[in-house]
């Protein structure tokens, strides 16, 4: 059995239509200052150090596979070397474009029980074998056609095709000198053993694995400590992730743009400013620093190998932030509030807590994949973590396009023509980014599924972003509709006849066949138009053609 390397993609499937579904709606409200609090000692707490371009194997354990124990150490997307003149002994490669991965002081200890075995074996050893993910079918092999070996057996040293205890692999066709294989030994009793601190350049670009594999059980219990170190020409970024920084400093401009077009309306109507409008500030506010603090965490971990954990936590808050106010602020919206109803009244304490819950599980999980290794393999967090957000998600959906269509009915049923046509534009908004979800997730998922061995690490980058352009796309599109301006008031709930015009008396009124005026009824008309005039209520027709009594618009 050959050596399967496990993809790093998330595991989505169909759960990830209903998170990523809401991901495009923009948030609107702060932290609360328990939130911060908590993030703040939550950053203080904990005190390990999350590694990735560099690899800490501290703690971990092998793993019987076979008729082998293997460790995975690391798997990465690697670009070439851009000086093809580096060894592996060169030590200036940090800053002159090179590629390479280094082992650090990687250091094996094994029980002193197995020092009762060492006379019935020659000095037990633990090998790094390092190939480019082209090449996993060099990997092990079998004598006759049976299960696939890791481990070279007798019957495969009799045969000439490897060596009795050692890791099975056949040179590169297309890769010459790879994959590459390095190895500690124990010698006498001695419990240590020490990997060569050797530096391996990278010449070809490629996703490379790395394995820890020990053939002799005497060595059963063994412990691990050290690193290595993962670098791209450009950086300590991983491969796939190295297009990100660059994405999000191009976002951060966006939003930079963005902003300046909306504060300068905000300060030149801010006489007429709305509270959702206030929402939409703190929305664009909120992706400004979401946007930068991802920027300057990609920036840190290109620069160092290690992710800084305080700036990753700040930068995961705020998207979970911005998504749960998104689907908030946007589910009262759709319920009509500020414009045809005042408050939500009891649904007020529901809507809320079913947003503190989405917080609580989206946060739980992001952290959890933002705050793990690179290359972490387990995923077993998010099949436990990822169901609930993916419930929450979907209520969230089923109740927002249930109360919208309640509230279009109703504006269209009390001819309130003016909000009917922005609500007309935000729900085809909506509807045009939820079709557009839907596609790039089917998209998502035939990547995901056709690239088990993250053969095409290099287009990988383009799945996030995609969220990210269509959640600014969504809210540049409310920026147009709720711009403020001085007509911004003709949007806000009125308290007047009109906004508690029910529904059923609308359709009642419209059967009555409106017959001849007599005089009397004319001089009575006439009369009453009068009184108004006197005591002050003027009756109008608006503009855009809203019947409105005493400015009820």
């Amino acid at each position: 059995m050959s050596i399967r390397p496990v993809s790093v993609a998330r595991s989505s499937l169909l759960l990830s239509l209903f998170i990523s579904l809401l991901a495009s709606l923009s948030p609107m409200a702060k932290p609360t200052l328990r939130t911060a609090l908590i993030g703040i000692l939550f950053s203080h707490l904990i005190s390990r150090i999350v590694n990735a371009s560099v690899h800490d194997y501290r703690g971990q354990v092998f793993t019987p596979t076979g008729n082998a124990f293997i460790l995975h150490a690391g798997s990465e997307g690697l670009y070439a070397s851009r000086n093809s003149d580096l060894d592996s002994n060169s030590t200036e490669s940090e800053s002159d474009g090179g590629s390479f991965i280094r082992f650090d002081k990687v250091t094996f200890k094994r029980l002193e029980k197995s020092l009762e075995f060492t006379k019935h074996t020659d000095s037990p050893k633990v090998q790094a074998i390092i190939f480019e993910v082209e090449d996993r079918e060099s990997i092990g092999g079998s004598a006759y056609g049976g299960q696939r070996a890791i481990c070279c057996t007798a019957d495969l040293a009799k045969l000439g095709a490897c060596t009795q205890g050692n890791v099975i692999y056949r040179p590169s066709s297309q890769n010459p000198g790879w994959p590459r294989l390095l190895e500690a030994s124990f010698e006498g009793n001695s419990l240590y053993a020490t990997m060569p601190s050797e530096t391996i350049p990278v010449s070809r670009t490629g996703m490379y694995n790395m394995y820890f594999v020990y053939c002799d059980p005497v060595l059963d219990g063994l412990e691990i400590e050290g690193k290595t170190i993962w670098k791209n020409p450009n950086g300590y970024l991983p491969g796939r992730m190295a297009p990100l920084m660059y994405f999000y400093g191009f976002m951060s401009f966006a939003f930079a743009i963005l902003g300046l077009f909306w504060f300068s309306q905000y300060a030149r109507f801010w006489k007429e400013v709305l509270p959702l409008q206030n929402c939409i500030t703190l929305v664009i506010t909120l992706g400004m620093f979401e946007m930068a603090l991802w920027y300057f965490e990609y920036a840190e971990f290109n620069e160092t190998g290690i992710r800084p954990m305080g700036t990753t936590f700040w930068a995961v808050t705020f998207g979970t932030v911005k998504r749960t106010v998104a689907r908030v602020v946007i589910l009262a919206v759709s319920m009509g509030f500020g414009v045809v109803r005042p408050t939500l009244g009891g649904l007020t304490s529901k809507v809320l807590m079913l947003g503190a819950t989405f917080f609580v599980a989206s946060e739980t999980l992001e952290l959890v994949e933002n705050l793990g290794a690179v290359s972490d393999l387990s995923g077993k967090a998010r099949i436990f973590l990822v169901p609930p957000v993916a419930l929450l998600d979907a209520f969230f959906i089923i109740w927002i396009f249930t109360s919208l269509s309640k509230t279009l009915d109703k504006l269209q049923a009390r001819r309130l023509m003016s909000k009917l046509d922005i609500y007309r534009k935000f729900t085809n908004a909506l509807a045009v980014t939820v079709l557009l979800s839907v596609a790039w997730i089917c998209y998502e998922l035939y990547f995901k599924s056709t690239d088990v061995f993250n053969e095409r690490w290099q287009k990988a980058w383009i799945i996030p972003a995609f969220w990210q352009v269509l959640s600014f796309s969504l809210l540049s599109v409310v920026c147009a509709l709720w711009a403020p301006s001085q007509n911004s008031r003709r949007y806000a709930y009125t308290d007047d006849g009109n906004e508690f015009f029910d529904k059923e008396e609308t359709l009642n009124l419209s059967l009555i066949r409106p017959g001849p005026i007599s005089m009397k009824d004319a001089r009575v008309s006439a009369h009453m138009s009068d009184k108004k005039s006197v005591i002050g209520i003027p009756t109008t027709i608006s503009n855009n053609g809203d019947v409105e009594e005493d400015k009820r618009e």
